[in-house]
C-alpha cells in the first residue's frame, strides 16, 4: 500500500563536520532532483561547545539559488554583494548565485558564548536555463512575513510558493512549493496535490503518511497527483518540498550547478585563479577547491 503513495524513498548520506552532522538526501545516485530542489541537507540538531560554532569560510556558487531555513540557532550570512544578514528560526535566506557569488556562514559571536545551537534545513534550487546567468541577488524574508496555516493542531509555514491557498512572498524562479509542517499530537494535514513533483521529509518527531510510518531523515518522493494526509500521534515536524519538473538535467560538482558541464569547468578554473569577487568583511580566508568533492551529480 505504501507504494500506492510513494514513488521513491531516499536514505541520507551523513557527513560528520566536527561537532555536528549533516544528513544529505539530494543529490543521490537514485535521484538528482524533486522539482527545482537538487540539494537537501538537514543540519543537526546539535549544541556546539561553548566558544565554538560553525565557520563556513567564503566559497563560490553558480547557476543556483540557496535556501536556508532554521529550526534553532542563528547564522550570520555575508556575501560578495556586500550583504550581511543574520538568519534566525522561521525566517528565510534566499541567495541567488546567477553568474557567480561568494558567501560565508558563521555562528554569531554572542551565540558562541553559550554554546550555539544548530538545527535546520539548507536546500539548493536549480534555476531555469534562461535564468542561470542572471545577476546575483540576496533576499531575506522575515518569519512574520511568511503565511501560516494554523488549524486543529497543525501549523504549516509556507516558505516558498503557494500551498493550502496561501502564498509566500519569497521569490521563485520556477514552480516551487516548500513548507515547514509542525504537527501536535493527534494532528493531521492534507498534502496539496497541485505540484508536479513532491516529497516529504520527517525532520524530527513522529509522523505517518496515510497511516504508514515515516522514518526520520529519509526523503519520500510522492507519486504525482495522489492525495494523502500527514498525521502524527505524538508530534512531529515534516518538510514538504517540490514543484515543476525540470525537462533538462542539472550537473552538480562541489558548490557549482549548471545545465552545462563546461560552465562548471569554467567555474572551477575561475575559483582556482582567484577571479570570483571577495566577501566584504570576510575576505581573509576561503575554502580551496577540493580534489574530490562530497557533492556530485549522478547523470
Amino acid at each position: 500500500m505504501f507504494d500506492d503513495f510513494v514513488l521513491q524513498t531516499i536514505t541520507p548520506v551523513t557527513h560528520d563536520l566536527g561537532g555536528f552532522k549533516v544528513h544529505r538526501t539530494l543529490p543521490n545516485k537514485e535521484r538528482t532532483m524533486v522539482g527545482p530542489f537538487l540539494f537537501f541537507d538537514q543540519m543537526g540538531p546539535a549544541h556546539l561547545d561553548v566558544g565554538g560554532g560553525i565557520d563556513v569560510r567564503p566559497h563560490p556558487h553558480i547557476n543556483l539559488a540557496t535556501v536556508t531555513y532554521l529550526f534553532d540557532g542563528a547564522i550570520d550570512h555575508r556575501d560578495s554583494l556586500g550583504t550581511a544578514k543574520r538568519i534566525e528560526p522561521g525566517a528565510v535566506n534566499l541567495m541567488t548565485a546567477g553568474h557567480g557569488i561568494v558567501h560565508s556562514e558563521r555562528s554569531p559571536g554572542e551565540e558562541r558564548q553559550a554554546g550555539p545551537a544548530l538545527s535546520g534545513i539548507q536546500t539548493w534550487l536549480a534555476l531555469p536555463e534562461e535564468r542561470e546567468e542572471m545577476d546575483p541577488a540576496f533576499e531575506h524574508v522575515a518569519k512574520a512575513a511568511l503565511p501560516v496555516l494554523d488549524a486543529h493542531g497543525a501549523r504549516a509555514r509556507i516558505i516558498m510558493g503557494e500551498l493550502w491557498g496561501l502564498r509566500a512572498p519569497t521569490t521563485t524562479y520556477a514552480g516551487t512549493i516548500y513548507a515547514d509542517v509542525v504537527l501536535e499530537a493527534g494532528a493531521s494535514v492534507p498534502i496539496d496535490v497541485a505540484a508536479e513533483e513532491r516529497c516529504v521529509y520527517l525532520a524530527m518527531g513522529e509522523a505517518t503518511l496515510e497511516g504508514m510510518p515515516l522514518e526520520p531523515m529519509k526523503l519520500y518522493v510522492l507519486r504525482p497527483g495522489i492525495a494523502a494526509t500527514l498525521r502524527s500521534g505524538s508530534g512531529g515536524r515534516v518538510m514538504l518540498a517540490g514543484g515543476d519538473a525540470f525537462r533538462t538535467p542539472r550537473h552538480v560538482w562541489w558548490n557549482f550547478v549548471s545545465s552545462r558541464r563546461d560552465r562548471i569547468d569554467e567555474a572551477k578554473r575561475a575559483w582556482k585563479a582567484g577571479e570570483f569577487p571577495a566577501v566584504p568583511g570576510d575576505d581573509k580566508e576561503w575554502i580551496p577547491i577540493p580534489e574530490v568533492p562530497n557533492t556530485v551529480s549522478y547523470p
